[in-house]
């Protein structure tokens, strides 16, 4: 599995954020985060470590799976065919499904600190914009920092809820929404 990932670092290194798969641990409390969900949004699937844990632990939960590398995409769709793989950018695929209804929940694996500064600011303007629809709408995002994940406008709120320690190296996970924790 880690080859995949070296694979697409070398090809495209500004869009690759790990060299290893998410931990088990990592993608079950990734998916955790997002129990109650309607529909689930999930940016950077990659390998597909947390696709297995929010398909396990959602089931029926409608899951759209965001993977930029053409062949990570691919494999994503031979791996989990009950998902809706889409090969395009998170940005795209948020500002395309501004109208979903109901609890929907974001779940980005996005490297945000290694993406080129462009990509990274327009993918979390189009979250923000997301987010800003609903209060019933959240992110969820890990980063290997202790701070958050990028900038948000004041009527959003970021707020750390938990760390994984078995994860290499260890992650945070936050959640950013409106007006704060519900």
């Amino acid at each position: 599995m880690p080859m995949h990932l070296l694979l697409a670092m070398l090809r495209n290194p500004a869009t690759t954020g790990a060299l290893l798969p998410s931990s088990r641990a990592l993608a079950t409390a990734m998916a955790r985060a997002a129990e109650g969900a309607d529909t689930v949004i999930e940016l950077g699937a990659g390998t597909g470590s947390v696709t297995g844990a929010l398909l396990g632990m959602l089931p029926g939960v409608p899951l759209i799976c965001v993977e930029w590398q053409p062949a990570l995409a691919a494999r994503l769709r031979h791996r989990y065919p009950q998902a809706d793989v889409r090969h395009a950018s998170a940005k795209q695929v948020v500002d395309e499904l501004g109208d979903l209804p109901g609890r929907v929940v974001v779940v980005s694996s996005l490297p945000f600190r290694s993406l080129p500064v462009p990509v990274a600011s327009e993918t979390a303007h189009s979250l923000c914009r997301f987010l800003t629809r609903g209060r019933e709408r959240k992110l969820v995002q890990f980063t290997y920092q202790p701070r958050e994940p990028f900038p948000a406008p004041r009527q959003l709120c970021w707020r750390r809820t938990s760390v994984v320690w078995r994860n290499a190296p260890p992650a945070g996970i936050w959640e950013l929404r409106l007006g704060g924790p519900n």
